[in-house]
C-alpha cells in the first residue's frame, strides 16, 4: 500500500521529524511505501505533490498545529498528535487503512477549528502561535547575546556594532508578541484573523500587556472572526468585501477597543506583578520555581506541560534582558537526554545494542537543548524513566536558581555558553546541568531493569 503523511510539532524542531521516521520505519517493517511531508522549523520539506496524493490510499496527518486538510478531500484521513506517531506508528498506519474517506467543507474547517467543537482546539491554536514565535524569540535573543559580548552596556554607545545588534534583536523581540497573536489567530479563522491578531498584539506591546495580552488578543481576534463570518451575509456580488474591507475592518476595531478599554490595563497590572515577584525572588521561593519549571520540562518532554514552561521562560526573556527563569528552563530542558546518555554508559547491560547506540545521540541531543530525545526511553518504560527524569530536571532547575544563573537568549544549549555575557554565572551554570544529569542518570540506572 501507496501512504502519505504529514508530521508537524510547535517547534518545528524534534518531534516533527522524530515523528516522519517513525512513520517511514514502520511503513518499511510493514511493507508499505509512504512519502512524509515535515512541516519543521525551516518550512515545508519533502511537500506532497498532486501525483502523490493521486497514487495514496491513506493519509496520516500527525500534527499538534493546525495544517490544510483540503488537498486530502475524498481520501481516508487519520489525525494523530506527533507523540502518537513516535509511539505506536504501525498501529497509527492500520488506523489510516481503515479510514473513513474525508469530507472537506467550508462549514466543516470552521467548525474543526472552534474549541467548543474540537478537542485540544485551543492547544493547537496556542502551539500553532508559538510555533511562529520562537524563530523570532530565537533570532532576537542570539542577537541580542552577541550585543552582550561586547560588554553588557556597549548597546548604549549608538552607532556601534553592539548598538546595532542590540536593535536588530530587540525589533525581532518586538515582533514576537504580534507574530503570537496574529498566528493564534490565523490558526482559529484562517488569513482574515492575522490582521486583528497582529494589531492586537501590537497593542498588547503599547500598553505593556505583553505575551499574556498577547495570548489573548490572539484568541479574541481569532473568534471575532468567526462571529462576523456566521452573523455577517453579503449578497453574492459584494461578497468580496468580506475578507478585504468588512471582516478586516471589523475585527481589528473591536479587538483594538477592547485590548485598550478593556484588557490592557488589568492584564498590565498582573504583568507587573509577575515581573516584580520574579525579580524578588529569593530563598526558598526561588529554589521551588526552579524546581517546579524543572518538572515541567521533564514531565512530557516536548507536550504540552513541557510548552508551558518554555513560553513561560520565553515571556521573561521578551523584555531583552537576561533571565533567571529562563537559564532555569533550559538547564532543566537539557537534562532528560544527557541523563539517559549517561545511564546508558554506567548500566550498559541493562540497555539493548539499539538503544546504546541511541543513547550516544542524546549527547548530543541534550547538549543542543532538545529535551525530546528522551522520549523514545520514556515511551519504552515510562514507569522508571519519567520520574527519573523529572527527579534530575527538578534539581538542575532548582539549582540554576540558586546559583542566580541568567541566560540572554531563549535557545541554543551548550552552543551559546562561550557567548560572552549571554549567560550570567556560567560556571554554575554548567555544574547545575551537569548534578542535575548525574542526579538523573544515576537513578535511572538504578531503577532500570536489565534487559531480558
Amino acid at each position: 500500500m501507496k501512504l502519505v503523511a504529514v508530521t508537524s510539532c510547535p517547534t518545528g524542531i524534534a518531534h516533527t521529524y522524530m515523528a516522519a521516521e517513525a512513520l517511514q520505519i514502520a511503513a518499511k517493517e510493514m511493507g508499505h511505501e509512504i512519502k512524509v511531508e515535515t512541516q519543521g522549523s525551516v518550512g515545508a520539506e519533502n511537500v506532497l505533490t498532486k501525483e502523490d496524493l493521486k497514487g495514496a490510499q491513506a493519509v496520516i496527518l500527525a500534527v499538534d498545529t493546525n495544517v490544510d486538510k483540503e488537498r486530502f478531500q475524498g481520501m481516508p484521513v487519520v489525525e494523530a498528535s506527533v507523540k502518537d506517531a513516535i509511539k505506536d506508528a504501525k498501529g497509527l498506519i492500520n488506523k489510516a487503512l481503515a479510514a473513513k474517506p474525508l469530507s472537506v467543507k467550508k462549514e466543516d474547517l470552521e467548525e474543526d477549528r472552534d474549541f467548543t467543537k474540537k478537542k485540544g482546539g485551543i492547544y493547537k491554536h496556542l502551539m500553532t502561535g508559538v510555533s511562529f514565535m520562537i524563530p523570532f524569540v530565537v533570532a532576537g535573543g542570539l542577537l541580542i547575546a552577541f550585543s552582550f559580548a561586547f560588554g553588557i552596556h556597549a548597546a548604549g554607545e549608538e552607532g556601534t556594532l553592539a548598538w546595532a545588534l542590540m536593535e536588530i534583536g530587540g525589533a525581532a523581540f518586538g515582533l514576537m508578541v504580534p507574530i503570537l497573536a496574529g498566528y493564534i489567530a490565523y490558526s482559529i479563522a484562517d488569513r482574515p484573523g492575522i490582521v486583528p491578531g497582529m494589531v492586537g498584539g501590537m497593542i498588547a506591546n503599547t500598553v505593556a500587556a505583553g505575551f499574556l495580552g498577547g495570548l489573548l488578543a490572539g484568541f479574541i481576534a481569532g473568534y471575532t472572526v468567526l462571529i462576523l463570518r456566521k452573523v455577517i451575509k453579503l449578497p453574492k456580488n459584494f461578497e468580496g468585501l468580506m475578507p478585504v474591507l468588512i471582516l478586516p475592518v471589523l475585527s481589528t476595531l473591536f479587538v483594538g477597543l477592547v485590548m485598550v478599554f478593556i484588557l490592557g490595563g488589568p492584564v498590565r497590572t498582573i504583568n507587573e506583578g509577575m515581573l516584580d515577584w520574579l525579580n524578588g525572588m529569593s530563598g526558598t521561593n526561588a529554589v521551588l520555581l526552579g524546581g517546579i519549571l524543572g518538572v515541567m520540562m521533564a514531565a512530557d518532554m516536548g507536550g504540552p506541560i513541557n510548552k508551558a514552561a518554555y513560553a513561560f521562560g520565553a515571556a521573561t526573556i521578551a523584555q531583552g534582558q537576561p533571565s533567571q527563569v529562563m537559564a532555569a528552563v533550559m538547564a532543566a530542558g537539557m537534562v532528560p537526554p544527557l541523563a539517559i546518555a549517561l545511564s546508558t554508559v554506567l548500566v550498559k547491560h541493562k540497555y539493548t545494542q539499539e538503544e546504546r547506540q541511541a543513547g550516544k545521540v542524546n549527547w548530543a541531543l541534550g547538549a543542543s537543548f532538545i529535551t525530546e530525545g528522551a522520549i523514545p526511553f520514556a515511551a519504552a518504560d515510562p514507569i522508571r524513566v519519567i520520574p527519573s527524569l523529572m527527579a534530575g530536571s527538578a534539581v538542575a532547575g532548582a539549582l540554576s536558581m540558586i546559583f542566580k544563573a541568567t541566560l540572554a537568549v531563549p535557545h541554543g544549549g551548550i552552543f551559546v555558553l562561550p557567548i560572552p555575557n549571554a549567560v550570567g554565572n556560567l560556571p554554575l551554570y554548567i555544574l547545575a546541568i551537569v548534578l542535575g544529569s548525574v542526579v538523573g542518570g544515576l537513578l535511572l540506572s538504578l531503577l532500570k531493569k536489565k534487559t531480558a
